[in-house]
């Protein structure tokens, strides 16, 4: 966020309002993982101007070597890749759920010891 405000003050502003946006509303994850959950589905320009899909391991090598063996364990390794990132994420939102759940019962402890004390002062 300082090297946004040196570069280019509206970056770190951006940064900034992130930052703030991300505590109000709690969520967990960072930049980067925001991007590929809110316009990953959407990257389809990506293949045409690059030549690699965002969110496609596949995208980045799609075209024939020539070897039929080598594509053949670059599109099983390419695949067992995507399945580890979809496990990857699967454990992310546990977690973030979990998190949610643990934040939740703190909340519900807390409020329970308010009015056990609002109780016990209103009961004098």
């Amino acid at each position: 966020m300082v090297l946004g405000f040196i570069v280019f003050w509206p970056i770190g502003l951006a940064v900034l309002g992130w930052k703030f946006w991300q505590r109000k509303s709690g969520y967990p994850g960072d930049m980067v993982s925001f991007g590929r959950e809110k316009w990953g589905s959407r990257a389809s320009w990506a293949p045409g101007r690059w030549g690699f899909a965002a969110t496609n391991w596949q995208g980045f090598a799609s075209g024939s070597t020539g070897n039929r063996a080598f594509d053949e364990w670059r599109a099983t390794e390419l695949a067992r890749l995507e399945e580890e990132r979809k496990r990857l994420a699967a454990a992310e939102r546990e977690f973030a759920d979990y998190m949610e759940n643990l934040r939740h019962a703190k909340d519900r402890e807390e409020f329970e010891r308010f009015m056990n004390q609002r109780r016990d002062w209103q009961g004098r």
